[in-house]
């Protein structure tokens, strides 16, 4: 059995090593939970009933009581290879004469522990790829909020109330990713089990900011809904005291369910660094706000698109009686000889109005006898009275002598 500790140490490591569940140091801990137990146990008992046989045992994984010679014992599955694999079992040993005998069945064998297993280096590489993967993404993601919460600090003429809500949803994605980094380096940098019980408290502290960060992010994309629908249904309103609500909605509701969740987590399942959610019921106290924000958001989406198509609805409307009154009176404007004027219509009585005080005649087409126009000199006075016949050259002088 003691040749088999090392290798479900690595099988914890590996778990360990790519966030899967559970950690190392939570292995550990139960272990020394067990051997103290034992142990204590086990000198109770020796107190009391002396065995002349076997006596009581603890090889590091599961622990024997003591017995008679001749007698088959068996004990559940360590209860450590039941967190790993999630599978009970039993094992054995004799108490012969010499003592104790070997285990049997092999511990890997009866707990479902398969160490040499190539699925578990498969799911490995496969979780390892899945840290890669999303790490860049919270990179990338990161730079690009940076800039764009750069921009909006920088120009004055952007810093409007809309802005500002942005800009705290560009913040919440900050922290999260900022957090998811945190959690990583704290949870599964180091792999020395001395350190194990060295940052408990840190630990918890980090898992309580990251859960902080998640929700906070949720809050804001709620707020954006929330503002959003209140400029399409609300006319007047103060941008600023709906501004600082928004504030107290997207950080501070947060911080209560937060701050309930690590009460209750103390209190019923202080396990680990919180980074095993292994109560379904505590769990929802986080789970169940993040759902109804969702949910909330998803029904202010469905109504603002209601209220655009209605908006959208009523402007085709307006626009196709305009077309429909500019049609009937271009026909009566064009063959108006009256004048050329701007003309203001009246859905009651579709008459017009002249809008210019300054309305010329509309140009009708020449006619043979009409007269020419005078010609003018330089000066711009005219030369002469227009003679009515076309084309009779410039008009004839009155003698002024004395006739004959």
């Amino acid at each position: 059995m003691r040749a088999l500790l090392p290798p479900l140490l690595l099988l914890a490591c590996a778990a360990h090593a790519v966030g899967a569940l559970p950690r190392l140091c939570a292995v550990l801990q139960v272990l020394r939970e067990e051997r103290d137990q034992c142990l204590q146990g086990l000198a109770e008992e020796r107190t009391r009933h002396p065995a002349p046989g076997c006596q009581g045992l603890w090889d590091n994984t599961s622990c024997w009581p003591s017995s008679a010679p001749g007698q088959t014992v068996e004990v559940a599955c360590p209860r450590f290879l039941w967190m790993l694999v999630g599978r009970n079992g039993s094992i054995f040993r004799n108490c012969t004469q010499g003592g104790w005998s070997e285990t049997f069945p092999r511990p890997d064998l009866a707990c479902g522990v398969h160490v040499n297993d190539s699925s578990n280096e498969k799911r490995y590489e496969y979780l390892l790829k899945l840290k890669v993967m999303y790490t860049v993404g919270y990179s990338s993601s990161l730079v690009m909020l940076l800039v764009a919460l750069s921009v909006l600090c920088a120009f004055r003429k952007l810093h409007c109330t809309r802005n500002y809500i942005h800009m705290h949803l560009f913040v919440s994605f900050i922290l999260r990713a900022l957090s998811n980094f945190i959690k990583d380096a704290v949870l599964f940098s180091d792999d020395d089990v001395a350190h194990c019980d060295a940052h408990r408290v840190g630990c918890k502290l980090v898992m309580v900011f990251f859960q902080y960060c998640i929700m906070a992010n949720y809050s804001w994309l709620l707020v954006e809904g929330l503002y959003l629908h209140t400029l399409l249904v609300i006319s007047f309103f103060s941008e600023r005291k709906w501004l600082q609500g928004f504030i107290a909605l997207g950080w501070g509701s947060p911080a209560i369910f937060v701050a309930s969740w690590a009460v209750t987590r103390h209190f019923l399942e202080d396990v680990g660094c919180w980074d095993i959610n292994a109560n379904a019921s505590i769990w929802w106290v986080i789970r169940g706000p993040v759902i109804v924000s969702v949910l909330i958001n998803f029904i202010l989406f469905i109504n603002v698109l209601r209220i655009l198509m209605r908006k959208l609805r009523t402007q085709e409307t307006r626009g196709s009686e305009g077309n429909h009154y500019k049609a009937w009176w271009w026909p009566f404007s064009t063959a108006s000889s009256m004048g050329r004027c701007s003309w203001r219509f009246r859905r009651s009585g579709g008459s017009g109005t002249c809008v210019s005080s300054h309305c010329t005649r509309w140009p009708s087409a020449p006619s043979a006898a009409a007269p020419r126009p005078a010609p003018r000199s330089r000066a711009g006075v005219p030369a002469g009275p227009v003679s009515s016949e076309a084309g009779a050259g410039p008009p004839r002088q009155a003698k002024t002598g004395p006739e004959g």
